[in-house]
C-alpha cells in the first residue's frame, strides 16, 4: 500500500514537469528557448514518470531503464543539433537588451 502511494506520488510529479513542459513551450518568446523548456523538463518528467511506474511494477526496470537512457541520450542531442539549424538558418534568439553576442558565429570566423 505505501509503495503504491509512493510510485503514485513520483508518477504524479513526473506528469507536472511533463505539464509544465508543455506550458512552457507555449509560453516561451522564441525557438531556443522553447527547446530549452521542453529538453530540460521532459527530460526529468519522463524520469520521474518511468520510476513511478517502476516502483509500482517492479518487473518492469529493465525496460523503463532503456527507455529512461534512450530519453537521457536523445533529449538534449536533438535539442543541440535543432538548435544549431537553427543557427545555420540565420534565426537569432529573442534577447533582452539587444543583446549581439554570438559564440558560436565567432568560433567558426564568421564574425571579424
Amino acid at each position: 500500500m505505501l509503495v503504491e502511494i509512493i510510485a503514485g506520488i513520483i508518477a504524479v510529479l513526473g506528469s507536472l514537469f511533463l505539464l509544465l513542459a508543455s506550458i512552457g513551450i507555449i509560453r516561451m518568446p522564441d525557438t531556443y528557448n522553447r527547446m530549452q523548456t521542453g529538453t530540460k523538463a521532459t527530460t526529468l518528467g519522463s524520469l520521474l514518470f518511468f520510476s513511478g511506474i517502476g516502483i509500482a511494477h517492479p518487473y518492469l526496470w529493465g525496460k523503463l531503464v532503456v527507455l529512461g537512457l534512450f530519453i537521457l541520450l536523445t533529449n538534449p542531442i536533438s535539442s543541440h543539433v535543432l538548435s544549431r539549424a537553427m543557427h545555420h538558418a540565420g534565426k537569432s534568439p529573442i534577447l533582452p537588451g539587444k543583446q549581439t553576442r554570438d559564440d558560436l558565429a565567432d568560433d567558426q570566423g564568421e564574425h571579424a
